[in-house]
């Protein structure tokens, strides 16, 4: 990195971009061959599920309709409901194989990037081979973490219907309809939506701490947010601001490619391809700021990590079974400022 550590917690939202755009192109080989490797089938992936999916539920609407119109009891209808309902069990099969697949790839490539970062990082050598060598042994880390904070999400989702309900039955009562009831709903969606962002935003540093430290899970969130603190906002907007070109890439490829019929072949054809290239761009530059992010979070607490126990904790992935990083060596020696 252009950056010593200790000015690292100095850089801004501009600076952490402007770091990662150079990180990105200084090292363009290595990442362009992670971007082949897991990156691109993971984006193809993205991209012909919502085709996919669209083709499915195309032909199961069109077949409940025809179900609905055909006389009840019938040998026709009975046939018509066995198709319905065996188009519906593949694609809930189909949903499930996507989400396993685009799970494992997404964690893949978090792996590559992370670790390739932080060799950077370090000044240690990195060939993409290496990189490959080192993604399945730490994978695992990563998917403890998903499924952790997958748990933590559906918990607060429970949590929050209970008293989203609960707070709207009291409202409804108190104010027995009408805009109040209306806006109430409103301000309680925001909160919501709030506090389902802000888990989103732990999530994606605690991906980088399950590779980078001695903790992963549960623990990996917690070290999440306790690095967090003084950089919320910063992180918050990079989050937000990462996010976008990839919600506007699946909302341009789902609404002009997947479902809609006004374009031609040859528009469609380019425009698929046009977001193929952005999506799996933006992805990449996404994985690479956030492992920014996680440096600078803790040159922001002081937490300097010595790189030569960080080189020799990466080493370990090569050698064979993970061995965490002692806390002494990545999280308590603090340099003075």
């Amino acid at each position: 990195m252009d950056v010593e550590q200790e000015e690292m917690q100095f850089l801004g939202i501009f600076g952490i971009f402007r770091e990662t755009t150079k990180l990105t192109f200084t090292w363009r080989r290595i990442f362009s061959q992670i971007t082949l490797a897991l990156i691109l089938p993971l984006s193809f992936l993205f991209l012909a599920h919502m085709e996919i999916s669209n083709l499915f539920l195309r032909k199961i609407i069109q077949d409940e309709i025809v179900l609905d119109q055909t006389q009840i009891s019938t040998a026709k209808f009975e046939k018509l409901s066995d198709v319905v309902s065996s188009e519906k069990i593949y694609y809930g099969l189909f949903q499930i194989a996507y989400l396993i697949v685009f799970a494992v790839l997404s964690l893949l490539s978090t792996a590559a990037v992370v670790y390739t970062v932080a060799c950077i990082y370090t000044a240690r050598d990195v060939a993409f081979k290496q990189v490959m060598s080192v993604v399945p042994k730490v994978w695992k880390r990563l998917l403890l973490t998903f499924l952790c904070v997958s748990i933590s999400f559906l918990a607060y989702t429970i949590l929050a219907l209970f008293a989203i309900s609960f707070l709207f039955f009291i409202v409804l009562l108190a104010l027995r309809g009408g805009a109040g009831v209306v806006f109430t709903f409103y301000v309680v969606q925001l909160l919501y939506l709030a506090g389902a962002f802000f888990l989103t935003v732990i999530w994606q540093l605690s991906s980088v701490v399950s590779v980078l430290e001695d903790c992963c899970g549960f623990g990996a969130m917690a070290k999440s947010y306790a690095l967090l603190k003084g950089n919320l906002g910063v992180a918050a907007v990079i989050i937000l601001v990462l996010s976008l070109p990839l919600a506007t890439v699946r909302f341009v490829f789902g609404n002009l490619v997947a479902h809609t019929t006004s374009l031609g072949l040859l528009t469609k054809g380019i425009l698929g391809i046009f977001c193929f290239l952005l999506f799996f761009l933006f992805f990449l530059f996404k994985l690479v700021t956030e492992t920014v992010l996680y440096f600078v979070c803790k040159s922001y607490h002081h937490e300097n990590i010595d790189k030569s126990a960080l080189s020799d904790h990466l080493e370990v992935y090569l050698l064979g079974e993970y061995v965490p990083l002692r806390p002494r060596d990545v999280q308590l020696e603090k340099f003075q400022v």
